[in-house]
């Protein structure tokens, strides 16, 4: 079977202290959970609970205000002791409410009682999704709503892609859930479909797996729905949306098929899917990966949104040595976090503490003009000449730089540690605000 990847650049990133992505274990349930108001990409969610109220498990405890933000749900049953909040490296503030769990349990280790959706109109299962707050479960957490609306309003058909493109290591809780969930990730990706007014599905699986991808697109093909599966690439950043599309629309003009617009999304939203449909359940857990250099025994945990990364780490027997980052994410392009009591949210797929940089270090020196940065970047762009351009003018990175979209492949490679991809986005991002 032909494999389809993009043209030029990228990297086959491996990481020794990713955890084994053999199974998943259940992590310990939190005495107190920090259920943030901020697990997606828009608004703070209004609160509709108040200090010292008792919450079930699966409540509604914030309102979704406006295009962007979404409902927020109690993951533990309890009482609501106080809200708190906190700084994202960021810049941004977040804030929470903590429940202190109490009473009992009206979802976990009860029987699964299945909802019909069949026959449901994509405007019904549209109302659902937005009710049980599903939001991507990546990136900034974008709700599926605005998502479908985006795909519909450019008038082309919309063809949903099942991605499970493994590139990076810290996919490792993707990876798992796939396994363990599989027939959960199909099923959601027939209702997204439908939800999306998608008119075919695309299974698009890095070709090391070919084996779990047939096993896909065999389960889907059940229900009636046009499928087809890709096998792409595994070098990083593959699974980014322009490296993605570049291998679909290579594989369409092949195979004489019309692909217009992509709906992307990967298994773990589209599980979420499928329980908030079938189960009428928000999210309460999500898959995680924990590991790092730092950490004593990684693993892949199913973690209650809310839980304190803290508690994660512990659970993992702790640190062996002190950490210098700590991150949700992958090494690449993480978000720092600053305080171990900052909890999971929706869209934490993995932390991590490493000891050192993700290239091996942290000291960085004058660039040698090796050129390496040239051969990795997937964009064909030059980031020596950005990156210099950028420290000698206070106008920006000026020429191609529009084009980066902060894969991190540079600052990979770099043997002096340049953070060559960030100073490039942040130069064109601050060139665009003024």
């Amino acid at each position: 079977m032909r494999v389809y990847s993009f043209p030029q650049g990228g990297i086959q990133f491996r990481d020794p202290a990713v955890p084994q992505k053999t199974a998943s274990a259940v992590a310990f349930l939190p005495g107190l959970s920090v259920i943030p108001l901020v697990q997606h990409s828009g608004a703070r969610a209004a609160p509709v609970v108040a200090i010292g109220d008792y919450v079930r498990e699966g409540m509604l405890i914030g309102r979704g205000q406006g295009p962007g933000s979404a409902n927020i749900h109690a993951t533990v049953p309890g009482k609501v002791i106080k809200t708190v909040s906190w700084q994202m490296s960021d810049g941004r503030t977040n804030e929470g409410l903590v429940i202190r769990l109490e009473g009992s349990f009206e979802i976990l280790g009860k029987r699964e009682e299945f909802s019909p959706w069949e026959n449901l109109r994509p405007r019904e299962i549209q109302r659902l999704l937005a009710e049980y707050g599903i939001v991507e479960m990546e990136g900034p957490g974008n709700p599926l709503g605005d998502m479908f609306v985006r795909e519909d309003s450019t008038g082309e058909s919309i063809s949903l892609v099942v991605r499970c493109v493994f590139d990076d290591p810290w996919l490792a809780a993707d990876y798992v859930l796939c396994r363990e969930r599989f027939r959960v990730v199909c099923e959601g990706a027939v209702i997204t479909a439908r939800a999306a007014g998608a008119e075919r599905i695309i299974v698009a699986v890095s070709y090391r797996e070919r084996d779990l991808g047939r096993r896909l697109l065999e389960d889907i093909e059940t229900y009636g729905i046009p499928v087809s599966l890709v096998m792409v690439g595994d070098r990083y950043p593959q699974r980014n949306r322009r490296e993605l599309e570049l291998a679909l629309r290579s594989y369409g003009k092949k195979e004489g098929l019309a692909i217009a617009a992509l709906l992307i999304l990967g298994p773990a939203t589209l599980a979420a899917v499928h329980d908030a449909v079938k189960l009428k359940r928000p999210i309460l857990d999500r898959y995680v990966a924990v590991g790092g250099q730092a950490v004593r025994t990684p693993q892949v945990l199913k973690v209650r949104i809310g839980t304190r990364i803290g508690d994660l780490f512990e659970e993992c027997g702790g640190f062996v040595e002190k950490p210098r980052r700590i991150a949700t994410g992958s090494p690449i392009r993480g978000r720092e976090v600053l305080d171990l009591d900052e909890p999971v949210i929706k869209t934490c797929s993995a932390v991590f503490a490493l000891l050192d940089g993700p290239g091996g270090g942290e000291t960085t020196r004058a660039c040698i003009s090796c050129g390496e940065c040239r051969i990795v970047c997937p964009v064909g762009l030059d980031p020596e000449y950005l990156y210099k351009r950028t420290a000698e003018t206070a106008s920006g990175g000026g020429g191609r730089a529009a084009e980066c979209h902060g894969c991190g492949c540079c600052d990979l490679v770099c043997p002096s540690r340049l953070p060559l991809s960030s100073v490039i986005v942040n130069s064109e991002q601050g060139g665009r605000h003024d």
